[in-house]
């Protein structure tokens, strides 16, 4: 196989730098990463199956599980660029202590927010996309107006007839649970709009946003049009009028991503965790119910926090029953990506294999040199890791791909350096595995940690006939 098989076209400056950024501290590329996708069919395709379901009016979600560095933050981040890249609107969060699902102090009030900031479009893809998903419907409306009704911006019925157009969309949501405060917002942005007052504008943007503290303060800034406030037992209320309102103005649906669920599963007050999966059951029952409706949910999360039958999911029975993996896809050594929870498999050899090589032009371009590394040497890399770490250790590809980068710097910044002589000296230690940041315990819980493999790996199971995956 030669670069050219596998290589992807010309990649801008901007978006090279971010994924070599990225790759290189271990994180995942918010740009570009379609240049690094290999593998991952299955679970691909039953997220784009879930998009067209949500564009379809339907509800759709999914919980990624995959142990720490297995590529779920990636998966997620390509299924937010599938989204976007047919017309959703997406929102995405990651959980942390101080950003829940609900809780005593606002925590689920600021997931709402970072969920609100992080709003993005296909044509606003870095997120703060509210206001302009706002002006863009006006617009919209305006030109219908015109084309409808014959009318220009300057006729004296023109206006009257925009805002006529404007209430028919809002009303429609009035129905819905906390729909009317929801809509009076939505006409405060406009009367703000065609009167060319920020301040309405601004503080419309600010309560759709979740970001007043009190109701009295809410009502003051909106002259007294709205009675509630987002607030941390209705914000997801409010998610699923956002996924009414964006399918009303011409986008397919909303799209919401919250990865490390982790943190709900290191909650150590149990009662606090039972109120997140409470929660988070809610969500669930929601989108497979049918009571949502043009909306889906993708959580990432761990196997450990998902299956463990003492603080994890399945520790609280409703969820339990509704995410357990059905015992003949168990029985048989099968898997079901239709299954609520999607767990994510091991990357092949012959799938890491076209990764190393993907990162091995990427590196090139971004340095403007010339590939020095072979596919003999890509094969010889792979199989002097997989030696040293012992197989049970070549189940995540971070580790792997943060290695060979290190190589690929090292082998760029120091000519005189020959590949064989950096692999094969004494000194080259693959990175081992960090401590697994999923993983949580108090002192009864804690296990004695599994040991590596003694079994070295060869080059049998490399050396075969590499093939590139695609989407």
């Amino acid at each position: 196989m030669t670069p050219s098989d596998t290589n992807p076209p010309k990649i801008p400056r901007r978006i090279l730098t971010a994924v070599m950024n990225s790759v290189a501290a271990g994180v995942t590329p918010r740009t570009g990463i379609e240049h690094l996708a290999v593998g991952r069919k299955e679970e691909i395709g039953a997220i784009v199956t879930d998009l067209d379901n949500v564009g379809d009016g339907g509800a759709a979600f999914r919980i990624i599980s995959g142990p720490f560095g297995s590529g779920k933050s990636f998966l997620l981040q390509l299924a937010r660029n599938y989204a976007l890249e047919r017309s959703y609107v997406v929102m995405d969060a990651d959980l942390t202590p101080e950003r829940r699902l609900t809780g005593t102090q606002g925590q689920g009030l600021a997931t709402y927010r970072e969920l609100a900031k992080n709003m993005a479009t296909k044509t606003r893809p870095d997120g703060g996309a509210f206001a302009t998903i706002l002006e863009k419907w006006i617009s919209g409306v305006q030109a219908d107006v015109m084309r409808e009704q014959k009318l220009s911006a300057g006729d004296a019925a023109f206006a009257e007839s925009v805002e006529v157009k404007i209430i028919e969309a809002v009303n429609s949501m009035e129905g819905l649970v906390h729909g009317f405060d929801f809509a009076q917002v939505i006409a405060t942005y406009w009367r703000g709009y065609i009167e060319q007052d920020e301040k309405k504008k601004v503080a419309a943007l600010r309560w759709l946003r979740g970001e007043y503290a009190t109701k009295t303060e809410a009502r003051e800034a909106l002259g007294g049009c709205v009675r509630v406030m987002i607030d941390d037992d209705t914000w997801y209320d409010y998610v699923k009028l956002l996924a009414s309102f964006v399918t009303t103005i011409g986008y397919r649906g909303l799209i919401v991503i919250i990865d490390e669920a982790v943190n709900l599963y290191k909650i150590s007050h149990t009662q606090a965790r039972l109120a997140n999966y409470e929660k988070l059951l809610a969500i669930l029952n929601d989108c497979l119910q049918g009571k949502a409706q043009n909306i889906g949910v993708l959580f990432g999360a761990t196997p450990q926090m998902v299956e463990d039958t003492r603080r994890g999911l399945f520790s609280y029975d409703a969820l339990r029953t509704r995410l357990q993996e059905s015992r003949f896809a168990a029985r048989a050594g099968l898997r079901d990506v239709s299954a609520t929870v999607i767990k994510l498999e091991t990357l092949s050899f012959e799938e890491i294999f076209v990764l190393l090589q993907r990162l091995r032009y990427l590196h090139a371009a971004f340095h403007g040199y010339p590939e020095r590394v072979t596919d003999d040497q890509l094969k010889a890399f792979m199989e002097e890791t997989l030696n040293r770490l012992g197989a049970t250790r070549f189940t995540t590809p971070r580790e792997v791909i943060r290695d060979f980068i290190a190589i690929l710097n090292l082998l760029q910044q120091n000519p005189e350096v020959g590949f064989d002589a950096l692999m094969h000296g004494g000194s080259f230690q693959p990175t081992a595995a960090g401590p697994d940041l999923d993983a949580v315990a108090t002192e009864d819980e804690v296990e004695p940690a599994a040991q590596p493999a003694d079994n070295a790996v060869t080059s049998t199971g490399i050396d075969t006939k590499f093939k590139a995956f695609t989407l």
